[in-house]
């Protein structure tokens, strides 16, 4: 079944089956939805979810970002893997489509949400609100869909590890992080299960809630962070990203990350390109929306390199003006592939892959870009965001970070994914089955560690695969 991103009119019938039906039809209590949920672990122990089993069939995991590479342009595909063999933490980061196939074959409770799908430490951050307000929460959507729960955690469990295993920390450590994730997540997952669908949905982890869930002594980095996040506007990435060309602002190329080209690679020219692809844009729009973006024109265009496993897929920067020089836009218009959980799924197809990461995106972010939205070029999917606003990252640095200050980070990723979930899928059936003991947090710290040395093994086979030569790494990344 493939879902359209064209709007429909609902049509309210009479019957059982009828939309009013639907509306008027007893719904099961907290209790007795707990109830189910705690009762699914007989038929799927909590133990279960700790077991990690390579399978015979497993795919060669070279073979896989091969694949994903044909895809993609093939001039940037070095600097991917560059990203990724600089240590086994930026390969986990670049290797979702490689844990989807084992994820694809654990067990699962039978409890969908929508998933972030590339779930790790680095994919959180704090952003505005509509009304101008930090939060914190995830903050990639590229691989979501629709799929069982506890991928989502396990995923965020395991680069709980194999992040700490990078700063060199101790097992105990190590373990720590993992369990800091799952009682974030089990804890806030149990105090959703009995909020109003109207105050979940309404919910969200605000500054205040940010200081109160690290210690004094880290206070003041999370200030700092916050400080940066609010500069972050687009009249910053005005002063970082344009400069004056024969007097007219233009954004600064730096090869061969940020590039601007004349014409896509079907030899179509950007401007003829960029005006099909904006009459798209602007349809997948509110009304409201598309007459605040209708007031901006456009000064400049151009590809930049993003991310570390997005690399290689076609990203540009349209760089904007309004009423003078203190009002520029910068959106971010990135291609979107086909989910790397979808071959293992039973998810539906999507008319434009775009419009998948959009509406995941909204479903569970909670404070979502204003500007989001879709369209497609010469046959590539692609969604819009803004490029900067009052967008920053608690970035992951190995450096930087003590154990006791990432023990509390990885406690509030817990937290985030837990809301996520929350607002997309039935939270009492969840925290009844996670249960207040301890018993998930063993579970999927045993797992974390498991997956933890099948990462090492395959970072080793990419390693093998540049030195000879089978890959090609570019000197830059």
């Amino acid at each position: 079944m493939a879902i359209s991103n064209k709007p429909r009119t609902l049509q309210l019938v009479s019957g059982r089956d009828s939309l009013v039906g639907r509306f008027t039809a007893a719904r099961p209590s907290v209790a007795e939805r707990l109830a189910a949920g705690k009762a699914l672990r007989t038929k799927v122990p909590r133990s279960s979810l700790g077991e990690f089993i390579l399978p015979k069939s497993r795919t060669d995991p070279v073979a896989i970002l091969e694949a994903q590479a044909s895809t993609r342009l093939p001039q940037l595909v070095p600097i991917r893997y560059a990203r990724m063999l600089a240590s086994p933490f930026a390969f986990f980061r670049g290797g979702a489509a490689l844990m989807a196939q084992d994820l694809g074959r654990s067990s699962v409770t039978g409890i969908s949400v929508q998933l972030c799908g590339d779930m790790h430490v680095s994919n959180f951050g704090v952003f505005a609100s509509a009304e101008r307000n930090l939060v914190f929460g995830i903050n990639d959507f590229d691989e979501t869909l629709p799929g069982p729960w506890e991928w989502d955690l396990k995923r965020l469990a395991t680069s709980a590890v194999v992040a700490g295993h990078s700063m060199a920390s101790d097992r105990v450590s190590c373990e720590s992080f993992s369990r800091s994730v799952v009682q974030g997540y089990r804890e806030h997952i149990f105090e959703y299960s009995d909020m109003g669908y109207l105050a979940t949905w309404y919910s969200t982890i605000k500054e205040e809630d940010l200081f109160n869930a690290f210690s004094r002594k880290l206070q003041g980095r999370l200030q700092k962070t916050l400080a940066k996040a609010k500069k972050g506007t687009s009249l910053q990435v005005l002063e970082k990203m344009t400069d004056l060309v024969d007097n007219k602002l233009k954004i600064v190329e730096s090869r061969p990350f940020v590039v601007r080209e004349s014409t896509t690679q079907k030899g179509t020219p950007i401007a003829k390109a960029l005006e099909k692809f904006l009459q798209q844009y602007l349809a997948s729009l509110s009304p409201d929306r598309r007459n605040l973006i209708s007031q901006y024109r456009i000064l400049d265009v151009a590809r930049k390199v993003v991310g570390v496993g997005s690399v290689g897929t076609r990203c540009w920067i349209i760089f904007m003006q309004g009423c003078n020089q203190n009002d520029p836009l910068f959106l971010q218009i990135k291609e979107a592939q086909p989910s790397v959980l979808a071959e293992y799924l039973d998810s539906p197809s999507f008319e434009n892959e775009g419009f998948r990461v959009v509406c995941g995106q909204r479903l569970i972010q909670g404070a979502p870009d204003i500007l989001l939205g879709w369209g497609k070029v010469e046959g590539i999917d692609f969604y819009v965001r803004q490029l900067r606003d009052m967008k920053g990252s608690y970035e992951f640095d190995p450096e930087a970070w003590n154990p006791s200050g990432f023990r509390e980070y990885c406690a509030l990723c817990g937290w985030a994914l837990a809301l996520a979930h929350a607002k997309s899928g039935d939270a009492a059936m969840i925290a009844g089955y996670a249960g207040k003991s301890q018993a998930l947090d063993d579970a999927l710290t045993k797992f974390a560690f498991a997956y933890l040395e099948q990462n090492e093994f395959d970072y080793e086979r990419l390693r093998e695969a540049a030195g000879k030569g089978r890959i090609r790494v570019s000197k830059v990344a």
